[in-house]
C-alpha cells in the first residue's frame, strides 16, 4: 500500500511500529520534523533510535504505521533526493583522497556545494590530499558530515555525528549544524552527548523501550524534572546521602558528589547537619542530562509497576 501524503513537512511519522525478532524496537512513534528546527532524539542504548533513523531513511520498512519524507515513501529515490544522511557507520573508498571523495559525491547533485565550502564547514582544511584510508576516526566523521551536506539537503539526519571527536572538534561541527538549520533544513540528531543536544536542539524527544517518554523544548524538559543538582565534597557516605530528604540519585564526579533532589532547601540543611565541614558546595537547576536521567528512572519505575501488575 502506498504511504499517503500526511503533511508538507519534511518528514512525518505516525503510529510507527517495528519489530526486530521478538523485540519491539519502535512502538507507536509519532514525530514531525519542521523546517529550520533541530530535533534531538535521545534514549539509552537499545531504545530504538537507530531503528527510527533506518525507517526514516528507507533502509527498513515499518510493520505498522506511516513514514513520509517530503510527502512520499522514503524507500523511493525521489523522496530521498532532498535528504542528507550521516550514519554511525559508513564505508569509504580507501584509495580515494578526501577531495576526490567529496567531488564524487558532489557529482550526484544538480546543485551541490563547492568543495572549498564543504572542506571549511566540516573542518577538513589541510586534509584534501589525504587518502580516506589514512584518516583518523574523527577525521572520517568530519568527512561523512561533509558528504551529508553536499547537496544542500532540506532534511538532514545525523546519527551520533560527533562520536570519535574530541571536544575541540565538536564545536565547529555544531556551528555547521546551526548553519544548516538557519538555511532552513529540518535536522534530526541522535546523540549520547547530552550537552550536544542542549547546545543544538530546539526540541528534544526522549524514547525508552521504543516508546516516547518525553517531547518538548529542552527548557520544558528541564522544568518538568522539577529537581536541582547539589555538588560538594563531603565525608558522608552514599548511604547517608541517599537518605536525605528529597534525594533520588547519588553519583560521583571525581572527588565531588552529585545529589539530585526534589527539595533542595531541605537537602542542603540536612547535608550540613551531617557534615558541617563539607566543601565546594554548589546548587544549580537541573541540566538536560539531569532531566534525562530522571525521565529514564521514572520510565523504568513505571515499566516495573506494569510488569508486576500484569
Amino acid at each position: 500500500m502506498p504511504i499517503p501524503e500526511i503533511s508538507p513537512s519534511p518528514a512525518v511519522i505516525r503510529g510507527l511500529v517495528k519489530r526486530r525478532g521478538a523485540v519491539i524496537a519502535v512502538n507507536g512513534l509519532d514525530l514531525t520534523l519542521r523546517v529550520g528546527e533541530v530535533t534531538a532524539l535521545l534514549g539509552p542504548n537499545g531504545a530504538g533510535k537507530s531503528t527510527a533513523v533506518a525507517l526514516l531513511t528507507g533502509r527498513l520498512a515499518p510493520d505498522k504505521g506511516h513514514v513520509s519524507v517530503f510527502g512520499g515513501d522514503p524507500r523511493k529515490a525521489a523522496s530521498r533526493a532532498r535528504l542528507g544522511v550521516m550514519l554511525q557507520e559508513a564505508g569509504m573508498p580507501r584509495g580515494l583522497t578526501v577531495a576526490e571523495q567529496i567531488d564524487l559525491f558532489r557529482g550526484y547533485f544538480t546543485s551541490s556545494r563547492p568543495r572549498a565550502e564543504l572542506i571549511d564547514l566540516a573542518g577538513l582544511n589541510g586534509l584534501e590530499r589525504r587518502r580516506c584510508s589514512a584518516l583518523s576516526g574523527g577525521q572520517q566523521r568530519r568527512l561523512q558530515f561533509a558528504l551529508a551536506i553536499c547537496g544542500r539537503p532540506d532534511l538532514l539526519i545525523l546519527d551520533e555525528p560527533t562520536t570519535g571527536l574530541d571536544i575541540e572538534a565538536r564545536h565547529p561541527l555544531w556551528s555547521a549544524v546551526r548553519v544548516e538549520a538557519a538555511r532552513g533544513a529540518a535536522v534530526l540528531l541522535t546523540t549520547h552527548y547530552l550537552e550536544e543536544a542542549e547546545a543544538l536542539a530546539d526540541r528534544v524527544m526522549v524514547i525508552d523501550r521504543g516508546r516516547v517518554i518525553a517531547d518538548g523544548p529542552p527548557a520544558s524538559l528541564k522544568a518538568a524534572a522539577a529537581s536541582s543538582a547539589i555538588r560538594c565534597v563531603t565525608r558522608s557516605s552514599d548511604a547517608v546521602l541517599g537518605a536525605l530528604t528529597g534525594v533520588f540519585q547519588v553519583s560521583r564526579e571525581g572527588a565531588r558528589v552529585v545529589l539530585m533532589t526534589r527539595d533542595a532547601k531541605t537537602t542542603v540543611r540536612e547535608l550540613l547537619v551531617h557534615d558541617p565541614d563539607l566543601e565546594d558546595l554548589t546548587l544549580a537547576g537541573a541540566s538536560l542530562e539531569d532531566a534525562f536521567t530522571r525521565l529514564l528512572a521514572d520510565s523504568a519505575g513505571t515499566q516495573h509497576t506494569l510488569e508486576n501488575a500484569a
